[in-house]
């Protein structure tokens, strides 16, 4: 199985640059407190990497 992550929106992307209002929308998150489960991969880790401000991240086996 793979390994997922559940990344859930904490900050607003009021007044971010468009890359990051991009990068968020990518993730599937554009509201505060919405949460989404992605599978751990190289790219899904830059993004969240590129908003870490913005996002609360927890680690999930399976």
């Amino acid at each position: 199985m793979a390994k997922t992550v559940k990344i859930t929106q904490t900050g607003s992307h009021i007044g971010r640059t468009d890359d990051q209002r991009a990068t968020l929308i990518g993730l599937g998150l554009n509201k505060r407190h919405r949460t989404r489960e992605l599978v751990d991969t190289p790219e899904v880790r830059g993004m969240i990497n590129k908003v870490r401000h913005l996002v609360r991240v927890e680690e999930e086996a399976r």
